[in-house]
């Protein structure tokens, strides 16, 4: 059964094709035999096509620059565009530290799998509702669609099936499902939190007595601080050795690495992960 990681670029005022591509490397570096996807409709750079089992087009789309927020309504369409029979998802502005082909063993047990606990970057589980108010507000499954997974099967078809019905009408649905602290745009994690409850399938799709599968989320607000600023980069500080081992503050850090903000990829981490990869940088 084919497997391999997907990842969806769209660019606007933000280039997501290298911050995918990155991510890419990221996953290469540490699983040199794993297979990645990349669903855009945007130019991607010839030193990074290698990087890249498959360049997808988006499917049902116009081929228009568009904004951070329009790119969220097209995350469901990721059902429809994976050439892998079992994929997992991931935002583009993560890394992957390390080897994590061994939880594609967990995830077989699944048909459809969200992560619920998310870890600060000292490896704890997250507690704080900060961000999530909406989801404990309204009773939601606290589900973080930046790493998720799915097989090609009829369960997972209803569900993305939902997902784009509750995306196209967002509005609708929130005010029906998220009215406590009701967002203010569409957020998938929300929409795949109601797809969730409208089949009654939390159980089914997700695990919180499991430490991993997960990702180190970099939201400042959750991560235990006396005294939180609004960039988690100027509370502590940000380590990459020439063997691509990142240390943020003290802690080192392992398994998948959601930085969340986008400066946080520099010139010189871009170009520390090309060199460690073997990529020519006048391609």
């Amino acid at each position: 059964m084919s497997s391999g990681f997907l990842l969806l670029a769209q660019n606007s005022e933000y280039d997501y094709v290298t911050q995918a591509s990155v991510c890419a490397m990221s996953i290469k570096a540490n699983m040199p035999d794993a297979s990645v996807s990349l669903v855009t409709n945007d130019t991607v750079p010839d030193k990074y096509q290698e990087l890249f089992d498959n360049i997808i087009p988006i499917p049902w789309s116009e081929d228009k620059q568009t904004s951070d927020k329009m790119s969220v309504t097209e995350r469901w369409k990721l059902y429809h565009s994976t050439p892998y029979e079992q994929t997992i998802v991931l935002d583009t502005d993560m890394l992957v530290l390390q080897d994590i082909s061994s939880w594609w063993k967990f995830l077989e047990n699944y048909d459809l799998f969200y992560v619920s606990n998310v870890l600060t970057y000292r490896d704890k589980t997250v507690t704080s509702n900060y961000y999530r108010k909406t989801f404990t507000s309204n009773s939601l499954p606290n589900l973080y669609s930046g790493f998720h997974y799915f097989k090609k099967c009829d369960f997972a078809h209803d569900f993305y099936k939902w997902l784009e019905l509750i995306v196209n009408n967002w509005e609708l649905f929130y005010g029906q499902y998220a009215k406590e602290n009701y967002p203010k745009t569409c957020s998938m994690d929300v929409s795949a939190a109601i797809a969730a409850k409208i089949l009654n399938c939390e159980n089914e799709i997700t695990n919180s007595s499991v430490k991993y599968p997960s990702f180190t989320h970099m939201k400042p607000y959750i991560q235990e601080w006396q005294y939180p600023q609004a960039r988690w980069q100027n509370k502590v500080g940000v380590y990459l050795t020439s063997d691509l081992k990142l240390t943020i503050g003290n802690h080192l850090q392992q398994g998948i690495f959601h930085y969340t903000e986008k400066d946080f990829l520099t010139e010189d981490i871009i170009e520390r992960y090309e060199r460690a990869l073997g990529i020519n940088n006048d391609s």
